[in-house]
């Protein structure tokens, strides 16, 4: 037969119980993270900001960042790769070196202070446009995956998915000089495509693909009906 412990005297246990945290000093809760996916000119840009604007009018303190980019060395790298040709594993390696950067200065603090971080890409567009896009090796970037952010990814990613044609018409329309990826012919952004598109089908949880061929108002209203339903209901 077991035996009970003996009872400390009522002024031990009152000496050895841990003292009660002020509410104060307690840990925030952690924020979300959300992050925009889609082939270039697919439109996802032009949503984030009804997205932040939904969180803050739900009281919640926002960063809104993108990648590449979101730090000054991050920026730095983002003209790099926006516009120096370069070999298909340095530009995977300079992704990652410019993510990593993102979480440790950015990403990470804010979520670790409660702060809710929407992005405008991270990995899974890293995926889509190397692996998919370019050819990449899958187990290299498994491998930096794992090592830049393990355990990390989105509480939700929105994937904007559109015909490479109706995008590229898109891009076009707008005037502005093309970047290199901007450049890429038709049949790379149907690989783009379709790596997201895989990429959903492996992570149906995490990701929810919007069409993207529909007018601005139909998309804004998908998308805050996504984010209310998954955070807010």
């Amino acid at each position: 037969m077991s035996r009970m412990p003996p009872r400390l005297p009522e002024t031990d246990m009152i000496e050895n119980a841990p003292s009660a945290v002020p509410a104060s000093a307690a840990a925030p809760a952690r924020g979300r993270f959300i992050t925009f996916e889609g082939i270039d000119g697919a439109g996802k840009s032009s949503q984030i900001a009804a997205v932040v604007a939904l969180l803050q009018a739900a009281g919640r303190d926002v960063d809104q960042t993108r990648e590449p980019g979101g730090t000054a060395l991050g920026e730095r790298l983002r003209e790099l790769l926006l516009h120096e040709p370069m070999h298909l594993e340095t530009e995977a390696m300079l992704m990652f070196a410019a993510r990593r950067e993102h979480l440790a200065a950015r990403i990470e603090p804010a979520l670790a202070a409660g702060r809710w971080v929407v992005c405008d890409r991270f990995s899974d567009a890293t995926f889509a446009y190397q692996v998919g896009g370019r050819g990449l090796d899958r187990a290299k970037f498994d491998a930096l995956e794992a090592w830049v952010h393990p355990g990390l990814q989105p509480d939700l990613t929105l994937v904007f998915d559109l015909d490479p044609a109706l995008a590229a018409a898109r891009v076009a329309s707008t005037g502005v000089d093309p970047d290199r990826f901007e450049r890429e012919q038709r049949d790379f952004f149907e690989r783009v495509r379709a790596a997201y598109l895989e990429r959903a089908r492996l992570a149906p949880l995490r990701i929810c693909v919007i069409d993207a061929a529909r007018s601005p108002e139909a998309i804004r209203a998908d998308i805050e009906r996504v984010v209310r339903e998954r955070f807010f209901s």
